[in-house]
């Protein structure tokens, strides 16, 4: 019974930041491309710790 409830609450739970980005990660396609994905989290995530 309680299995059920718990398989049933992740399939609501919604993906954590973590977790989208790995996925965004893992879609690129060469080597340069993965290079400029990590670039631009990198920034994003200086960009949120100063507030812009």
């Amino acid at each position: 019974m309680f299995n059920a409830l718990k398989r049933t609450a992740q399939l609501f739970r919604a993906p954590t930041q973590a977790e989208r980005d790995m996925d965004y990660l893992n879609q690129a396609t060469d080597r340069y491309d993965l290079e400029a994905r990590e670039r631009y989290l990198d920034s994003r995530t200086l960009q949120r710790t100063i507030g812009l």
